[in-house]
């Protein structure tokens, strides 16, 4: 039998280090879990996961040329899952245009064809239509002028 990339198989924890676990495959070859490929959550401790003598579903994710095999507990797991889920298609919202009070667009235009100097130019001038409207309504956004006269009155 050979191993491929993106296989599921069924294998038996053979020893567990700091860095990770080691499962022997079906063929008699050997294969190292990563820590950070061992369970969808943060793991600190790999025991907390897997025991030596444990059987693991993993999922074969590369075959280096030295013969290491790279095996994976979550992406096995999360395979199943999205197996196990019923495929619901869900028809998606237009997003909403979203504005800020001085009625600027935040949300880019998306454009097919435009070149990257037809982007500057339009980002130049939304930066000077939003720098101008700054200055009209006052720095702090408020409509007035600040002053710092120093009477206290507010």
């Amino acid at each position: 039998m050979a191993l491929e990339v993106g296989s599921v198989l069924e294998g038996k924890v053979s020893g567990i280090t700091k860095f990770g676990a080691f499962v022997d495959l079906p063929d008699g070859s050997t294969g190292m879990v990563h820590i950070s490929e061992v369970a969808p959550t943060f793991v600190n401790e790999i025991k907390d996961f897997v025991t030596e003598g444990q059987t693991v579903k993993v999922k074969v994710i590369s075959l280096g040329e030295n013969g290491k095999i790279s095996l994976s507990i979550k992406q096995a797991i999360e395979k199943k899952k999205q197996a196990d889920r019923p495929n619901f298609k869900r028809a998606k919202a237009p997003a909403p245009k979203v504005t800020s009070p001085g009625d600027f667009e935040w949300r880019s235009q998306k454009t097919t064809n435009a070149s990257f100097e037809d982007m500057m130019q339009r980002f130049k001038q939304t930066s000077e239509d939003k720098m101008a409207g700054l200055k009209q309504h006052g720095a702090d956004g408020r409509g007035g002028n600040r002053r710092g006269n120093g009477s206290g009155r507010r």
